[in-house]
């Protein structure tokens, strides 16, 4: 291994984007992971200005580079494109010694390395924490998996679908006597990668204060355990089994779907104050001193009756009368829109919730926004999506291998050919 450029991180990519110093410029990230919430932990990461570097295995690279469906002119997925922009990618056979040398030379230089294999399949490798943190103090090395590093069920592959099924969010989604229903969204998957983001930032933190790294252990499993707050601590606190309600809430009512004349929509009167100004507005006074919704309580306990109630009057007019006049009454309201319908909408589009991103092979590219806005650094699409191993010479270099070194390596198989 040659001096030259080691340990030298690349300067901000100029253009007519570049704006104030990102919060994580200078933070270089080892993203080991595919499919989801590895890749989007790392993104997240990347775009508040992190140095990615995306580790692919040689040839396939990122599983969702092909298989997710909708493909676009060139060899990646959109959903791919979707989850791995500011991102640079080398092709590394990790199996191959000459493959694992490169790893524990980038993870010198490193301050995280994110993996989402399964459990203990790099500690095997000789990858694990315990040798990577003897390489790299500092290091802050977080494992994603479906099902955590410990416990009966660690070696379980870890998909959202198992999560959501495990973790109790299927047993409350859907309707009463429907079927098993999942969340319409993937919530173990994106809900694991903001913890591991957190988690991972705040590790970072403490490891500039201390200089010592820490082992993250986040899981599907538990991140949607998480996000069941509210129906656990129903179950605790009464010691009632909580069950699927549909669109309703177990913790007030009306705060539902609601069928109009012509469809539905959601409307809320979830405390005393708006159920009385949304009577009154109904012209359905009457309810106010009917013993059955009189309270919070009662109105939880005869939820069917007071749905039945007000659909009477819902469903004279159309939904959008009604989230308009609810709208302008003070009580909470809204359409329900499919995907096409919330991305035409005006909000949306000044939220820029949906962007063009320049590709070499594509031209432009869907992508979603950025979900937080920050005002002094926002956020920046500085790379593309990279094409599978499309860095590997440019990062090996940075890391202070030289031109014969990176060619005898790649004879000795630790690279693939990039696509």
């Amino acid at each position: 291994m040659g001096d030259a450029g080691k340990g030298q991180r690349p300067l901000p990519l100029a253009g007519e984007n570049q704006k104030a110093r990102l919060p994580l410029e200078g933070v270089r990230v080892l993203d080991i992971s595919q499919v989801m919430a590895g890749p989007y932990t790392c993104m997240l990461l990347g775009d508040m200005g992190a140095d990615v570097i995306k580790i692919e295995p040689p040839g396939t690279g990122d599983q969702t580079r092909g298989s997710m469906g909708f493909k676009m002119k060139g060899p990646d997925s959109l959903g791919f494109l979707n989850m791995n922009r500011n991102k640079r990618s080398i092709a590394l056979d990790l199996k191959s010694e000459a493959g694992k040398q490169v790893l524990l030379a980038l993870a010198k230089d490193a301050d995280i390395l994110v993996e989402n294999y399964r459990p203990g399949a790099l500690r095997r490798m000789g990858l694990g924490y315990e040798v990577l943190k003897d390489v790299n103090p500092r290091l802050v090395y977080t494992s994603i998996s479906g099902f955590g590093q410990t416990g009966p069920w660690a070696d379980r592959p870890g998909f959202d679908l198992m999560a959501q099924a495990m973790s109790g969010v299927m047993s409350v989604t859907g309707y009463p006597d429907s079927p098993p229903v999942k969340a319409g969204v993937p919530v173990a998957d994106i809900g694991c990668a903001l913890f591991a983001v957190y988690a991972t930032l705040s590790a970072y933190i403490g490891a500039k204060n201390t200089g010592q790294g820490q082992y993250i252990d986040a899981s599907l499993f538990d991140s949607a355990i998480a996000f069941g707050v509210w129906d656990i601590c129903d179950w605790w606190g009464t010691g009632k089994e909580p069950q699927p309600l549909g669109t309703s809430n177990k913790m007030t009512a009306p705060y539902q779907a609601m069928a109009s004349s012509d469809g539905h929509f959601v409307m809320g009167a979830n405390n005393q104050k708006l159920w009385v100004q949304l009577c009154t507005l109904m012209e359905r006074t009457e309810l106010l001193q009917d013993p059955r919704f009189s309270t919070i309580a009662l109105r939880l306990a005869n939820r069917p009756a007071l749905q039945e109630e007000l659909e009477k009057t819902f469903r004279q007019h159309t939904k959008d009368y009604w989230v308009d006049t609810l709208l302008a009454n003070g009580i909470p309201a809204g359409p329900i829109l499919s995907y096409p319908e919330a991305f035409a909408s005006e909000h949306a589009k000044e939220r820029k919730m949906r962007m063009e991103i320049d590709h070499p092979i594509e031209g432009k590219a869907p992508n979603i926004g950025f979900a937080v806005k920050l005002s002094g650094t926002p956020q920046q699409v500085r790379r593309h999506p990279p094409l599978l191993g499309e860095h590997t010479e440019e990062v090996l270099a940075e890391a202070g291998f030289a031109a014969g070194d990176i060619a005898r390596m790649r004879e000795e198989g630790a690279f693939g050919v990039a696509r």
